[in-house]
């Protein structure tokens, strides 16, 4: 299969109709042999009932539907976990996303040999309550990740089957695919401008407990991308320095003892502080241990989301 075009969606029941009639005109007449993989992540609203329906005019079209609401990094991790094309293109269901962009992402991928290539919303649509925040974010994760994207949260992706297999995205990773995928060694990441339309139906999912999360998660991120696989080079080393800072408190008031009788250890307050850095350093020290026997004999699995229906699969 050329093309799996993986769109998540919550609530978007009035969106549906004219989004597949979209993408279907768009890959038909380039002549791809596509499929479109929709995963429902426990919408409240019509938004099976509608897939359920067009599924009858679409043979394209795949659904999954989740039993409650796991969030997008959830939605894509099954769906790309799914995908059959050897490029997947990912889009969200507001009609926001323009499929029109499908056709120049594929041959980007196939042609240009990108790993990935990231939309970017340059002329933007949104809120200043939505587009600033996202400056603010895409600034910060530009200075922490070196990758040259303007916008790292454009839910208009394309990406090698082979990237999409050796990746898992959760919480609110989503954002951080680039990211991931260049730690994951698929480096040659690449850019387009994308056109980005006013939202028709709905309101937008994105407030700021999503800004707050999409921190923690850049930090959760980073830390897990550098010492997931070594925890004891990080909390060994700062085990190890804080101990040694507390040795050698010990040291220098064992030595006044002995020299300065006037002065009494237990009395100084150096002593407690030099007494907590020790125990804190050995406690950080056997921390770092334990979490290596655990990376190293753990294996990660993901994608356990309870599916409800599945459509053509």
């Amino acid at each position: 299969m050329d093309l799996s075009i993986v769109v998540p969606l919550f609530n978007e029941e009035a969106s549906l109709d004219e989004l597949c009639g979209w993408v279907a005109r768009v890959c038909r007449n380039e002549g791809l042999d596509f499929e479109m993989l929709f995963v429902d992540d426990g919408s409240t609203d019509g938004s099976w009932q509608r897939l359920t329906a067009l599924a009858a005019e679409y043979p394209e079209l795949k659904a999954l539907c989740f039993r409650r609401n796991y969030g997008k990094s959830a939605a894509l991790n099954v769906g790309f976990a799914h995908a059959q094309g050897k490029v997947v293109i990912t889009m969200d269901a507001d009609l926001q996303d323009s499929p029109d962009e499908i056709p120049e992402l594929y041959r980007m991928v196939t042609d240009g040999d990108f790993d990935l290539v990231s939309g970017w919303k340059k002329h933007r649509h949104d809120p200043l309550t939505k587009t600033l925040p996202s400056r603010l974010f895409n600034r910060t994760t530009r200075l922490i990740s070196g990758i040259r994207l303007h916008d790292f949260n454009c839910g208009l992706k394309a990406y090698k089957s082979e990237l999409v297999k050796n990746i898992e995205v959760q919480g609110e990773m989503h954002r951080y695919i680039p990211l991931i995928a260049k730690w994951a060694g698929f480096g040659k990441i690449g850019e387009k401008v994308v056109q980005h339309y006013e939202r028709k139906h709905g309101h937008s999912k994105y407030g700021m407990s999503r800004l707050i999360k999409g921190y923690l998660d850049l930090l959760s991120i980073t830390f897990i991308s550098r010492f997931g696989k070594r925890p004891m080079h990080f909390f060994g080393a700062i085990g190890s320095l804080i101990f040694f800072i507390g040795f050698v408190i010990a040291g220098y008031l064992t030595y006044t003892k002995f020299f300065f009788a006037a002065y009494k250890m237990t009395e100084r307050p150096l002593f407690y502080f030099g007494l907590l850095a020790m125990v804190i350093g050995t406690q950080l020290f056997v921390t770092g241990f334990v979490a290596e026997l655990i990376a190293q004999s753990s294996r990660n699995v993901g994608g356990q989301y309870s599916v409800k229906e599945k459509i053509n699969f």
